[in-house]
């Protein structure tokens, strides 16, 4: 590839200089997702509030960064789901495949949606619903406060 590159913008101009050459096309940037930084915000915040507000003060965070997420990139829509755990923990299933979870003590944890709970579901003929979710912690990756 580097060869038909150079060819395709080198030979036509060889004797101009190499500040008159066309820009070839840049890379992207690695592309960080609309809401990253609010959620990143949302979860420090909530790192900073006594345990057992926790649960209240992510919960409303939660919806302020579906809200601007929907205001600023509708065209990637981010959703969160609450799930209560067997262990009475709260479950913010998000639609990448990644959960964050506030355990009855108040601990945050990062979580694979999948890999990281034994999950049960309830089927009827035409849907499949998450029935319960229990976590497992030993596989998940504890927030602290920065």
């Amino acid at each position: 590839m580097p060869q038909k590159y150079i060819r395709t913008f080198l030979t036509p101009t060889m004797s101009q200089p190499l500040s008159e050459l066309p820009t070839p096309p840049q890379p992207p940037m690695h592309d960080v997702p609309p809401g990253e930084k609010v959620l990143s915000d949302a979860i420090a915040r909530t790192l900073q509030a006594p345990p057992e507000l926790r649960v209240a003060l992510f919960s409303s965070l939660v919806k302020e960064v579906e809200a601007f997420i929907h205001a600023t990139a509708p065209e990637r829509p981010w959703t969160c789901t609450l799930y209560i755990g067997t262990d009475h923990s709260h479950i913010f299933r998000g639609g990448v495949g990644h959960s964050i979870v506030i355990d009855p003590q108040g601990r945050l944890w990062r979580a694979r949606s999948y890999e990281d709970f034994d999950t049960t579901y309830s089927f009827t003929e035409t849907t499949c619903t998450i029935a319960t979710l229990k976590p497992l912690y030993e596989q998940m990756r504890e927030y602290l406060p920065r």
